[in-house]
C-alpha cells in the first residue's frame, strides 16, 4: 500500500465516522433520547406534529423554499419551537435573507444548540432546540451586522407567538 492509498482510506474513514456520528445523534433526538428536558416517544411526536413538521423537527428534513407563511411575519413577538414551545428567536432579529426560509441574525440565550452536519457532504452547522432536540435549521456566517450570522430556519419547525 502506498502513501496515496493510505491517505485515501483515511479520508474515507473520517467521512464515514462523521456520517455515522451524525446519524446516531439525529436518531437519538428523533426518538426522544438524548439529554433534553422535553422528551416524547416517536409515537407521541407523530401524534403531536403534522406529518410535515414531524419530518423537519424529528427527521432533520427541509421544507420547500418560499413555502412558509412565517416568511412574511414581522409583527412584534417570539418565534418558538413548534415541538415544545420553547422561545427561540425574537421578532426584533428577523430579516429577509432572500433565501426562501425565515431568517434571524441572533438567537435567544441558551435556546438552541449547534452541532456539525455532513448530511449533504458539505460541512454545515445544524441548529437544534436545546429543550427537545428538534431540528430547526442551519446557521451560516453570511448574515447581517451586528453578528454576521444567518440563522436559516424551517418555518415548519417554528410557531409565532404575538406580543400583542
Amino acid at each position: 500500500m502506498n502513501r496515496r492509498e493510505l491517505m485515501g482510506m483515511a479520508s474515507v474513514g473520517v467521512v464515514a465516522a462523521a456520517f455515522i456520528s451524525q446519524r446516531v445523534m439525529m436518531r437519538s433526538s428523533a426518538e426522544g433520547g438524548g439529554n433534553f428536558s422535553y422528551n416524547l416517544t416517536d409515537a407521541q411526536w407523530r401524534a403531536k406534529l403534522s406529518p410535515d413538521s414531524y419530518e423537519v423537527l424529528r427527521k432533520a428534513g427541509t421544507e420547500k423554499t418560499y413555502s412558509s407563511p412565517l416568511l412574511k411575519e414581522y409583527r412584534a413577538g417570539t418565534f418558538a419551537c413548534a415541538g415544545c414551545d420553547q422561545p427561540l428567536f425574537s421578532s426584533k432579529v428577523k430579516y429577509d435573507s432572500k433565501t426562501g426560509w425565515p431568517s434571524f441574525w441572533d438567537v435567544l440565550p441558551k435556546a438552541t444548540l449547534k452541532r456539525p452536519d455532513f448530511k449533504i457532504g458539505t460541512p454545515r452547522t445544524e441548529i437544534i432546540c436545546s429543550n427537545c432536540g428538534g431540528h430547526i435549521g442551519h446557521v451560516f456566517t453570511d448574515g447581517p451586522k451586528p453578528t454576521g450570522q444567518r440563522y436559516c430556519m424551517n418555518g415548519l419547525a417554528l410557531k409565532f407567538k404575538s406580543a400583542a
